[in-house]
């Protein structure tokens, strides 16, 4: 018989974790879950958890239930029972720490967007095409896929059930740092975070606009803005979204946006416009989607996650209208595991299927979506919208 340890090395998948802070929880909360709830190939185990700050690393696994912390993130790759990489750091390191994990052998998941620039996101994919020839997989997390609905929106779309797609629509719109005496975090300094809104925010909405349409964005034009120019300097360690200046004096430059608007064209011809602003008042975390065919619409909130709105314009126009899919149903996407019809999923739950889809894709050999030539291709996008932006809207082609 073989030994329980043997057999626990040979069914499972040891995960390290390189950030600790919002995204790090989030995710800590997709490993912890995914293999309680799906019948997944391959068990994950949470093996070790990285960060800078020692007591903090050590807080942070103990209240995620990771079984080691490491305060070097070489440290963590080199690890033998690390077999896979999850990267939750801010954008200026996801190039270096995914390129070295790649070569050490290991798969990886990284946070979006893929890089702070395309020159490292190129570098990034590169590397993941060099390393499936060897079995390893590469995947960048933009969680919001794995919404039921936004899923269950894709099947539709693709069974042709909007007909050919003429518009689609989306926005992304916060309010954190509308307080112009908020601190000058990571977030709204392009050396760490790259672009500000666009690439926070703006990053998402393109993924979104392009899985949806099952195309890609061929050009742009943009114009982006920064209301705040200066802010105080923060005070200790950032939380998520919340932080507290210094109390004194000292102040230093925002050099990201601050909101993003910019139309597209789609490869069929299809017209997209987007929005993503983290100065829309009242607005927290509101996510809207809309695309309309030949035969359709469909439309998603994340404020209302579980559902999606469908027009069908092939029926009568006398009964004819928007009406409400509950997306709930055991043969809705990720809802074989769940609970019965009617028992609301929320946004934590994207982090579990995103680990599963991950773990599905490591033991069956195939490469799992989005792909880093997908967050590449993204990130063309969004120096494309920066691009346009600088030359006051100019129309600007997205490479191939």
């Amino acid at each position: 018989m073989e030994h329980p340890e043997a057999q626990r090395k040979a069914h499972g998948l040891g995960v390290g974790m390189v950030g600790y802070a919002f995204m790090g929880a989030a995710h800590s909360q997709g490993w912890r879950t995914a293999g309680r709830v799906f019948d997944l190939p391959l068990r994950p185990a949470m093996a070790a958890i990285c960060g800078r700050d020692p007591d903090a690393v050590r807080a942070a696994a103990d209240k995620h239930g990771w079984a080691a912390a490491e305060t070097d993130w070489r440290a963590l790759i080199a690890r033998d029972d690390v077999q896979l990489v999850d990267i939750c750091t801010p954008g200026d390191s996801h190039a270096e720490i995914a390129i070295a994990a790649l070569e050490a052998g290991k798969h990886v998941l990284c946070e979006k967007p893929l890089a702070n620039s395309v020159a490292e996101a190129e570098a990034m994919a590169d590397a993941a095409r060099r390393a499936r020839t060897r079995g390893q997989r590469a995947m960048v997390g933009f969680n919001y896929r794995r919404t039921p609905a936004i899923a269950q929106a894709r099947r539709m779309v693709a069974d042709g059930r909007i007909g050919v797609l003429r518009h689609v629509r989306v926005s992304y719109l916060q309010d954190w740092i509308v307080d112009p005496e908020f601190p000058l975090v990571w977030r709204l300094r392009r050396e760490l975070a790259g672009s500000g809104a666009l690439g926070d925010l703006g990053a998402h909405i393109v993924d979104l606009a392009q899985y949806l349409a099952g195309e890609r964005l061929v050009g742009v034009s943009a114009l982006t803005e920064t209301f705040v120019r200066e802010r105080p300097l923060p005070a200790g360690a950032v939380a998520g979204l919340a932080a507290d200046a210094t109390g004194v004096a000292a102040r230093g430059p925002v050099t990201v946006d601050d909101a993003a608007l910019f139309t597209g064209r789609l490869a069929s011809g299809a017209l997209a416009s987007f929005e993503a602003s983290r100065f829309a008042a009242g607005r927290k975390n509101a996510l809207r989607i809309e695309l309309n065919g030949d035969h359709g619409s469909l439309a998603f909130d994340l404020e209302r996650l579980n559902e999606l709105s469908f027009h069908d314009h092939t029926a009568p126009a006398a009964d004819s209208g928007f009406r409400r899919i509950l997306v709930t149903e055991p043969d809705h996407p990720y809802l074989e595991a769940w609970w019965p019809p009617g028992h609301a999923l929320g946004y934590d739950h994207t982090f579990v299927h995103q680990a599963r889809d991950m773990v599905a894709a490591i033991a069956t050999g195939t490469d799992p979506e989005p792909s880093f030539e997908d967050g590449l291709q993204v990130q063309r996008v969004l120096a494309a919208v920066e691009e346009s932006a600088e030359k006051n809207c100019v129309y600007t082609p997205v490479p191939a």
